[in-house]
């Protein structure tokens, strides 16, 4: 393994040697081919070096555990209140503020070239949006659990671009089902990795391309074998996939049912595919194909038990339903100002009744849904029962953010249609909370 990843570094430096050699050239000057020729350099370099960087880590255990470390639930509160506590709200404003300055002016030329500005990944870890919700054990800060924080961390950074939001929180994702359901070695293994600076790149993948596809019911398989399991299977709409350092993927496992499993990037049989979608653009979403993987027993999760897969894709659709809030949001706040300035006949185009209730229904929908949303997210944190509440609150997201995408490229009329406005974006973008499973969680 390690001489095919020396060939597979050497074999990227001379090309990018060659490329370098040619941008060069005056050729290029002569030709007209200097900045095509420019911009694959750039490229290239930049693929090549993440790849290899995706390749490179090595997770080892830097500490003992005697038992896997958990957050404890929260305490319940005698009243259901909305209002964030002073923490969250400051938590909250940060994030706001990052995303109205990193992910908003960064939205577009992301989705045009499906994929995350660099360095975002970085200056996300810089807030610590990983370290919150890991145990002090393994190096987090985490005490109790933060599902009410974490769905206004990721409604605040949906409301500056859902694609990229999915990015940011897509590593949270994997470190939150270690912390919830791996065991001591899992969590030593690869814990600390999510609390420093360095953040790797990871993916929750439970998403596949099958007609009625069932999360419960993964197409992907994975066999006993006499030292752990061999998986084969596909997995789709993989955040960052070509960037990931670690996966935690769903399979069937031979005589048990649905099953989670943590594999590494580098394990033989493991290639990730492009896959740029509709919407989520600037999350580079990829196609992960496992090829006759072979895993260590210790990569199975949770014992394959069933709750455990229930738990994880209940959290991820609570997540989605924050994210649903922040965009519908953002689609909210955008076309307020556009149809008070606007003017048609002499007059704004709010005073016409059929815009104003439009715009109204937008608002009713949004407080409706974060309603249901943050219900899900309290009961969860506490650790009562929270299915039904959560059920509702991604049906709601689906069904709702959807409508609120719609109307809001209504709203614009012809301007919603073309992308000098990010309305049509983000109708795009909300047309993908209906259908997806995995990839962030609360």
């Amino acid at each position: 393994m390690a001489r095919h990843k020396a060939t597979r570094r050497d074999a990227m430096g001379f090309g990018l040697a060659a490329l370098n050699r040619l941008a060069g050239s005056t050729l290029l000057d002569r030709t007209g081919l200097r900045k095509p020729v420019e911009q694959v350099v750039a490229t290239a370099t930049r693929r090549g070096f993440a790849a290899a960087g995706a390749a490179g880590r090595t997770f080892a255990a830097t500490t003992r555990l005697g038992k896997p470390a958990r957050l404890s639930p929260a305490p319940a509160g005698d009243l259901f209140d909305l209002t964030p506590d002073d923490e969250q709200q400051m938590i909250v404003d940060t994030v706001t503020e990052f995303a109205a300055e990193q992910l908003r002016p960064a939205a577009a030329e992301a989705d045009a070239t499906a994929t995350p500005p660099d360095g975002l990944l970085g200056r996300a870890a810089e807030l610590g949006l990983t370290v919150v919700g890991i145990p002090e054990e393994v190096g987090g800060v985490g005490a109790e659990r933060s599902t009410v924080t974490n769905v206004l961390v990721a409604e605040a950074l949906a409301h500056g671009d859902l694609g990229l939001a999915v990015a940011v929180l897509a590593p949270s994702a994997v470190s939150n089902v270690l912390v919830r359901h791996g065991d001591a070695h899992q969590q030593a293994t690869y814990l600390p990795a999510f609390t420093g600076e360095d953040v790797p790149a990871a993916a929750l993948a439970l998403q596949e391309r099958a007609p009625l596809f069932d999360v419960f019911a993964p197409k992907a398989t994975a066999r006993r074998t006499p030292h752990g399991y061999r998986l084969d299977g596909v997995k789709h709409l993989v955040p960052r996939a070509a960037q990931a350092e670690l996966f935690v993927v769903s399979a069937t496992l031979e005589g048990r049912g649905p099953a989670l499993f943590v594999v590494e990037s580098a394990t033989r049989g493991v290639s990730v595919e492009a896959e740029p979608a509709m919407g989520l653009r600037g999350a580079a979403t990829g196609t992960l194909v496992l090829d006759n993987v072979s895993l260590p027993a210790s990569a199975l999760l949770g014992g394959a038990k069933r709750d455990v897969l229930a738990d994880v894709v209940r959290s991820s659709r609570l997540g989605w339903a924050a994210l649903a809030c922040g965009t519908a949001k953002a689609v909210l706040d955008y076309v307020i100002p556009y149809v008070n300035e606007r003017e048609a006949f002499g007059e704004p185009v709010s005073h016409r009744q059929g815009v104003a209730f439009t715009v109204a229904d937008i608002g009713i929908e949004l407080e409706g849904l974060r309603l249901l949303t943050l219900r899900a997210a309290s009961r969860a944190e506490q650790g009562r029962p929270h299915a039904r509440e959560v059920a509702l609150a991604r049906a709601a997201a689906a069904e709702r953010g959807m409508e609120i995408g719609s109307a809001g490229v209504q709203l614009l009329g012809g301007h919603g249609f073309v992308k000098e406005h990010p309305v049509e974006r983000w109708y795009r973008d909300l047309r993908a909370v209906g259908v997806m499973e995995g990839v962030v969680s609360a």
